[in-house]
């Protein structure tokens, strides 16, 4: 316990103190000087003091009203110096001032002038008093600690704690305050922690706290207490401050100042309405913005090093003024997109990694050029930026997972060139009201990865609720180390053009086995993936689906070598997939992915299918030819298969074989050519020798017909021609097949 003298108690804070607690300014400082450590008790009531001699000297006054200057401008004073219940009509002057140090102990002052103070011991403003007026501790040196707990400052307007380049060998301890005007602190300097807890910071016409530059020595603590959540309004000024700890605003509330912040710069790349300021900010443990933590303004922290993690987990971000809804409605007059980002952290770099579980974000999240270490997590959250950009995040890179599991998005989510170390994953996600181009009003994307690089998976699949997106997933010239998934997705609206555009897309397993037709269009051109994974669904996409140098090696479930309806099937989504356009790339590479998996039979299929459609397409080119084209189609196909059935020319020259030796078999003998030949008629060997060419068996040219015998001896000789052309292309293939 204080030992306190007994007698009369004044109340600091009266306007109008009783004449008996009246002391001149001059006389305090008389005996200020006239101060020398004893053994003696304590002074008359309401006067001063002197601890006993057991103890640290100090000199103590209560219950003092002291009118004037307390002038001790440039004094050395070797012993503590303490004032309780004391009311200062005039700042006191402690100006290049040496203390052992001192202490201003529920009092009253009109303001302190501390500029080059030096302290050898603590600094202390604490049970509740009250300083209505500047305290100026500029250019001060307090050896140990800045006290300011519980303490009220008040100067609207101006500069309620002037402080810049103060150093303290120990920490500023200043939980629960309340500061009504400025508190400047540029260039400050901390052994230990800055514990702002439950302070209060209002300053609604700019800086609330100005911190340019400023070292603590361990963490800056502007969070909750038991009393009450650490709350600022007007903005908190960390420009390249550097702390050797954490950085913790957890569960703190941070309004804007009431004017736009304009910096006189590109107004382009900076935020008018934000409520921290950190740009190049230095912290070597985490920055805490978590449990419900709320900012109506943008959080901005530019080109910072954070060497632990950023948790944002639990936090709101709103710019809309509270209209906010955070939930899907319909109607037109529901906001967005907004003027102002909500967090902006270009070219920051996280050692460790992101976590924004459960945040609520209203505005623009900028991520360009951010580099985390670790994974970012924003599960269960809620962006919203209708018809703009909610995400900005050009380059952006994670060496972990980007889980985005169970959020609703309200906006566009733009990471082009992104490089995620492992998942990318949306899954049971759902994005709505994408944002628009300025240029033509044409609609952004939902998801734009386009010449990502993901580690491993991207996941735009059904988990507890299905993957929804209303706008384009665009994956253009994206490289995925392992699995492209949309499985049980519902992709597109009926103002999307896009539903999915994956060209150049570079995957090993695709699965675009999706729980309902696209609505849009889907682009595969110079797609690249191992194994292809669909349903019917898929294929039946609205916008239907460009295929040009699609390749795939497999199917994920292979078809059997008997099952021809699965082929036929396969066919007839393709051909409805290319909305009846004739391509042939799709079916080359059909064929292709059956023939290598074994399945020879259905490959010559696929290609028949192709020249079918192929002949179709040219008579549909040439309308005056195309009747005969159609019939020549139709010859080939039945007859030879297009010429990937060399069997069926097998067995066209058996049937020739036998109708033509019946035939000549029912004619008379015919006249030789050469009336010196004598040769045996054979019927037989006379029509193999028309049928098969270049192969003479004695008969060929040495027999004359008439009619209808010569014309069939002309026939015979086209179509052997033909056939036997057909069979040896058709064996050559095989050949060709066998030896690759």
């Amino acid at each position: 316990m204080t030992d306190e003298p007994p007698g009369r108690r004044l109340d600091p804070f009266d306007p109008q103190p009783p004449e008996w607690a009246r002391a001149r300014a001059d006389e305090v400082v008389r005996q200020i000087f006239a101060f020398e450590p004893g053994s003696g008790g304590w002074g008359p009531a309401g006067g001063w003091g002197r601890r006993r001699a057991a103890t640290p000297p100090v000199l103590r006054f209560w219950d003092k009203h002291i009118v004037g200057v307390l002038d001790l401008r440039a004094v050395e004073f070797p012993h503590l110096l303490e004032f309780v219940r004391c009311r200062f009509e005039e700042p006191p002057d402690l100006r290049q001032a040496k203390l052992a140090g001192c202490e201003f102990d529920s009092c009253w002052l009109s303001g302190i002038e501390g500029r080059n103070l030096y302290s050898d011991n603590d600094l202390r403003l604490v049970g509740g008093t009250r300083v209505e007026g500047r305290v100026d501790l500029t250019d001060a040196e307090v050896s140990g600690s800045l006290e300011l707990t519980r303490a009220r400052l008040t100067n609207v307007g101006g500069y309620a704690l002037h402080a810049d380049r103060l150093q303290l060998a120990g920490a500023l301890l200043a939980a629960n305050i309340e500061v009504r005007g400025q508190v400047r602190i540029p260039g400050l300097r901390t052994g230990g922690n800055v514990n702002l807890s439950g302070a209060l910071l209002d300053n609604p016409e700019g800086y609330a706290l100005d911190g340019n530059g400023l070292h603590v020595g361990g963490n800056l603590q502007c969070v909750s207490t038991s009393e009450r959540r650490f709350r600022s309004t007007g903005r908190l000024y960390l420009p390249s401050a550097r702390i050797d700890s954490d950085f913790s605003l957890r569960g703190a509330l941070l309004e804007p100042a009431h004017d736009d912040y304009n910096d006189g710069g590109n107004q382009r790349f900076f935020d008018q309405r934000a409520t921290l300021i950190a740009d190049r900010m230095q912290v070597s443990g985490n920055v805490v913005l978590d449990q419900d933590f709320v900012s109506t303004g943008t959080l901005r922290i530019v080109n910072a090093r954070i060497g632990g993690s950023l948790r944002l987990s639990g936090a709101t971000v709103d710019l809309s003024g509270g209209q906010e809804p955070f939930e899907e409605q319909t109607g037109k007059n529901l906001p967005g997109p907004y003027a102002y980002r909500a967090l902006h952290l270009d070219g920051t770099e996280v050692g460790g990694g992101i976590d924004a579980r459960r945040t609520r974000i209203a505005g623009q999240v900028r991520l360009v050029d951010v580099n985390a270490r670790g994974s970012v997590v924003l599960d269960g959250s809620i962006l919203s930026n209708r018809n703009g950009d909610v995400v900005e995040g050009r380059r952006f890179a994670t060496g972990g997972n980007l889980d985005a599991r169970d959020m609703v998005v309200f906006g566009s989510v733009l990471l082009p060139e992104a490089s995620i170390g492992a998942n990318c994953d949306w899954r049971s996600s759902r994005l709505v009201n994408p944002g628009r181009y300025r240029r033509d009003k044409s609609q952004k994307p939902s998801v734009d990865l386009r010449v990502a690089q993901i580690g491993r998976d991207l996941v735009c699949a059904r988990g507890d609720l299905p993957f929804s997106a209303y706008g384009e997933i665009r994956v253009r010239r994206a490289e995925i180390g392992r699995q492209t998934n949309f499985q049980g997705a519902e992709l597109g609206s009926r103002l999307s053009q896009t539903a999915i555009n994956a060209y150049g897309l570079i995957t090993q397993e695709l699965r675009v086995d999706v729980a309902a037709a696209p609505r849009g269009h889907v682009n595969l051109r110079h797609a690249r993936c191992a194994t292809l994974a669909d349903n019917d669904a898929f294929w039946d996409a609205t916008g239907h689906i460009s295929l040009h140098d699609f390749r795939y090696d497999a199917l994920a479930e292979p078809i059997e070598l008997d099952d021809d309806e699965q082929v036929r099937h396969r066919l007839k989504l393709l051909r409805n997939a290319m909305g009846d356009i004739y391509r042939p790339g799709p079916y080359d590479q059909f064929a292709t992915m059956l023939r290598n998996s074994g399945n020879e039979e259905h490959a010559s299929t696929v290609l028949i299918d192709k020249q079918r459609w192929r002949y179709a397409a040219l008579a549909d080119g040439y309308r005056f030819l195309g009747l005969p084209l159609l019939l020549w189609s139709w010859l080939q196909r039945w007859i030879v298969g297009y010429g990937y059935r060399p069997m069926r020319a097998l067995l066209w020259l058996l049937a020739l074989l036998v109708a033509g030796s019946v035939w000549f078999s029912a004619q008379p003998t015919p006249v030789e050519v050469n009336k010196d030949d004598h040769l045996v008629w054979n019927p037989v060997l006379f029509t193999i020798d028309q049928l098969v060419p270049i192969v003479d068996f004695g008969h060929k040219n040495r027999w004359h017909f008439d009619g209808a015998s010569q014309w069939i001896t002309a026939g015979l000789i086209a179509a052997g021609w033909i056939l036997a052309t057909t069979v040896a292309a058709g064996i050559t293939r095989m050949l060709r097949r066998s030896s690759t």
